[in-house]
Parts: C-alpha cells; structure tokens; sequence
C-alpha cells in the first residue's frame, strides 16, 4: 500500500464527515445549519479541518513522494533545454528578451529631457517609483519598428508600456508599443537571422523565433546592454 492509500484509509477512519450525511452536502437535517446557516461556518468543521492538518504522516509517505519528485527530475534530463523571454512590439517589429534581463513593466511616464543629449536614442529621463531611469528608444537605437508605429490592425487594443532592464550599468527603460508577455521556447526553435533584419539591429539580434504566425528577433541581452551604455555615455 502506498502512503498516498494509507493516508486516505487513516482519514476515512479517524475523522466524522458528518457534512457529507447531515450537513449542506447531505440531507441538511443537522440542527446546527439553522444557527451557521453553512457546514464551513460550524466549529465541528474547523475542527475537523484541525484535525486533518495535525494528523501524522503515515509510515513511508515522505519517502514515497521524494522518490517521486526525484523520478521526474532524471526524466526531464536530456530534454531539449528552454528558456523564457519576453516578447513585446515596437512598430510593427515583434522583438524578445532573455526573461532575466527584464525587470519591471511599468505604464508609460512623462519623458523628461536631458540636455545636451549626444545620442537620439535617448529620449530622457522617467520617474519609476521614486527612481529617476535613462530613457530609450529602441527603435532608434536598432533602426527598427518606427514606421509601422500607428498600426495596430487585425490586433485588440493594444497599449504602450515602460520596460526597464538591468544589467551590470544599472537600470534602463525603454518604451514599447505592446507587451505581449512571457513566452517559453525550445533552444532548437530558434532560426538564423535573415538578411532583411537591419543593420543596426543585426548586431542586437542573436536569432529568430517562430511564434504565433510570426518571426521575433530574439535580442541578445549583453549586445544590447552594450549598445545602451555606449549611447548614454
């Protein structure tokens, strides 16, 4: 008999379902029901509760449920690894990012500009929660997803977003056009970057990704953790 079989005899025999015969699921003729109107409301039921959370493991129960969870860690060894990004619109250039690099989504704030700004990528600065962040603008920084900006046909509404990542530098933001959120991919879906992509975003865009009809540019963090310092500096 397995523990998971042990438990439930040892709880069949120890405890008083009396809800099941009496009570809301039974014939309702429990005298309690007219003063707590439900059978969770009643302290016979806390009780019972207490004493199902209080109850001993029984005998190789915690040894059954390890050797478990240590059978389905060898299975999955071997398996195609994955990760996750998060994948987002600007213009109508679908792009990802590694899911570590990204640290908040937060909604569009007034850009307040820098002067003397040597870089058109940087729009200025945004208040994120009390702390004053460089803004960017990928799509000048890659020389992508500008000229599609106002489309949004075949699409729900879509809304912009604030996207801050962190790296060695420090916290960034940048604006988007859609954040369509976390996607978990194969490594083995990944495509080669054709030779349409940009030159600029070339450098940023370490592979292509299918999904949902759709190629994305997966953009590799540390190239464009780079770029992003070199046009603050």
């Amino acid at each position: 008999m397995s523990g998971a079989e042990a438990i439930i005899i040892q709880t069949a025999d120890s405890i008083d379902d009396c809800w099941q015969r009496i009570g809301v699921q039974g014939d309702r003729s429990c005298p309690e029901l007219a003063a707590h109107l439900h059978c969770r409301n009643c302290p016979t039921y806390a009780r019972t509760a207490r004493q199902l959370l209080d109850r001993p493991l029984p005998p190789g129960y915690r040894d059954e449920w390890t050797r478990f969870f240590a059978r389905e860690t060898t299975e999955t060894v071997g398996e195609g690894e994955r990760d996750t990004v998060l994948i987002f619109r600007i213009g109508e250039e679908w792009l990802a990012l590694p899911v570590a690099t990204c640290q908040e989504i937060a909604e569009p704030r007034p850009v307040r500009s820098l002067p003397h700004r040597r870089s058109t990528a940087v729009r200025g600065i945004v208040n994120v929660r009390g702390e004053l962040l460089v803004c960017l603008s990928l799509a000048e920084l890659l020389g992508v997803g500008a000229a599609g900006a106002a489309r949004s046909e075949g699409r729900l509404a879509a809304f912009q977003r604030l996207v801050v990542i962190g790296g060695r530098g420090g916290r960034t933001a940048f604006e988007v056009d859609e954040v369509h959120g976390l996607h978990g991919y194969d490594r083995g879906e990944l495509g080669p970057v054709p030779a349409t992509v940009g030159r600029s975003a070339t450098t940023a865009v370490s592979a292509m990704l299918p999904w949902n009809g759709r190629a994305v540019g997966c953009l590799d963090a540390a190239t464009l953790l780079d770029l992003i310092d070199r046009s603050i500096a």
